[in-house]
């Protein structure tokens, strides 16, 4: 089996926010849950709390996004 990219879900305070996905979205989150809970031997209480790592993951390999974190010029836009 390949190695996936998501391995543990850390355990730090939530912020809820809600959101839309289209439903294709929405099938491969919940087998992509089923994946890692068979890789891992821990079952996934609901595949949402995949989301978190997965956008932290992706926003950590944008190297466009981490330039502008580096020289400052991210927005706080949505924050308050």
């Amino acid at each position: 089996m390949a190695k996936l990219k998501i391995q543990a879900l850390p355990d730090d305070k939530p912020v809820k926010i809600t959101l839309e996905l289209p439903a294709s979205v929405h099938r491969d989150l919940v087998a992509y849950a089923a994946a890692l809970a068979r890789e891992s031997g821990q079952p996934i209480s609901h595949p949402a709390k995949l989301v978190g790592p997965m956008l932290a993951r992706f926003m950590a390999a944008d190297r466009g996004f981490s330039k502008l974190r580096r020289t400052g010029h991210s927005t706080d836009a949505g924050e308050g």
